[in-house]
């Protein structure tokens, strides 16, 4: 056990005697029966002399051995999408270089599974036309096939802006649809985690907007290997999930509900595309791992205390979720900092980043209580916190 005081909402501090870390493994045992796959984050580079808040560059060596990471613990790897800080902090040609090191370094490991985000990023800043946007999308999935890589077809801030109803985000999908090479996924994220996209689909009313995109899956299903819905309503995501043609899957994110929607019904089940994973992947396997042996009460039992740290590290604003991410992937020592693209690490508080240390703690997931604490201290010093 290792102590440490943290800071506490009331101002003051208190003292945390850390408990045992779980045993959880560092390589899937066995095969999953649910398609998994984790939204993977950036690590930087700090020693880069770049204006933190303008430019970006990456620590290519910690990036990629996080993705190894993953794809040992079992999970497919969802590369370039916003847990990747992309749009926050990762432009376009940043991550075209991330996803031609991740194919890269997929081919060395055996069954490695990658999609990677294809979206309209690479526009200039301000309005453009239905037109641009659809040449836009066509360059990044392109340049991803180019390289031998698969389609997520991330929604587009620019789509958003230019559409004006319905008809044009069909035009859009339709279109894409007919030119990929080999199935995609795709992604619909809500505007908790991107304000910009509100009213997706044409439609500000959920229920209308869904049966939009059920219209595009429905005609396109022979492209369509999934759709990936981050809305964090299960609800929703359920009706949703029912009426998928035969054969789409239903990847969750919802990263507050996802156990209950991997787990499914007499009805069906959902996979998962899920940004939690990339904190909680230990855990994530493990519970995965019982899941494919049968074993729902286990698989329950491991996620279960993961679900408050989940709906912390996504708590409003959503969007600075990676933030929680990183922290989590710096306590465990994936990286040897706390330093974001973009300058993202500021974008939360230190008792946001203290109540992640205490629920990580509580779900058995700082893999060494000892270096966790040692590294919690460092980043508290900066704010005058046990000084």
């Amino acid at each position: 056990m290792a102590r440490i005081i943290l800071p506490s909402a009331d101002g003051g501090t208190e003292l945390l005697v850390t408990g045992a870390p779980s045993k959880f493994p560092t390589h899937a045992d066995g095969p999953f029966n649910r398609v998994a796959f984790a939204a993977a984050h950036v690590v930087a580079d700090p020693y880069a002399d770049v204006d933190p808040w303008l430019e970006t560059r990456l620590d290519w060596e910690a990036t990629i051995a996080y993705r190894r990471h993953l794809w040992n613990l079992g999970f497919g790897v969802a590369e370039a999408m916003d847990t990747a800080q992309r749009g926050m902090g990762v432009d376009w040609p940043t991550s075209l270089d991330l996803i031609r090191h991740s194919i890269a370094a997929a081919k060395d490991v055996p069954g490695a599974l990658l999609f990677s985000g294809a979206g309209t990023d690479n526009l200039s800043p301000g309005r453009v036309g239905i037109d641009e946007v659809l040449r836009a999308y066509e360059d990044q999935i392109g340049q991803i096939e180019a390289l031998g890589g698969r389609i997520v077809l991330m929604a587009s801030r620019a789509l958003a802006a230019a559409a004006e109803g319905p008809s044009d985000y069909i035009r859009v999908y339709n279109r894409l649809l007919r030119q990929v090479k080999e199935k995609v996924i795709i992604h619909w994220l809500g505007d908790m985690f991107d304000p910009a996209l509100a009213g997706y689909w044409g439609h500000a009313d959920l229920d209308a907007a869904t049966d939009v995109l059920i219209d595009i899956v429905t005609q396109n299903a022979a492209k369509i290997d999934g759709v990936k819905v981050s809305l964090l309503d299960k609800n929703r995501e359920i009706g949703m999930r029912r009426r998928l043609p035969a054969g789409v899957r239903m990847y969750t994110g919802d990263d507050f509900n996802y156990a209950e929607l991997i787990a499914g019904d007499s009805m069906g089940y959902s996979d998962a595309l899920l940004g939690i994973f990339d904190a909680i992947a230990p855990a994530a396997s493990a519970a995965l791992s019982a899941l494919a042996r049968g074993s729902e009460k286990e698989f329950h039992d491991i996620l279960a205390p993961t679900v408050p740290l989940g709906r912390h590290i996504f708590k409003r604003p959503t969007l600075y979720y990676k933030t929680g991410i990183v922290f989590m992937a710096y306590l465990n020592g994936h990286q040897r900092h706390f330093v974001l693209a973009g300058g993202q690490q500021s974008a939360r508080s230190v008792l946001y980043l203290a109540e992640l240390f205490r629920l990580a703690d509580r779900a058995g997931l700082l893999v060494d209580p000892d270096a966790a604490v040692s590294r919690m201290a460092a980043v508290l010093k900066t704010y005058g916190v046990g000084t």
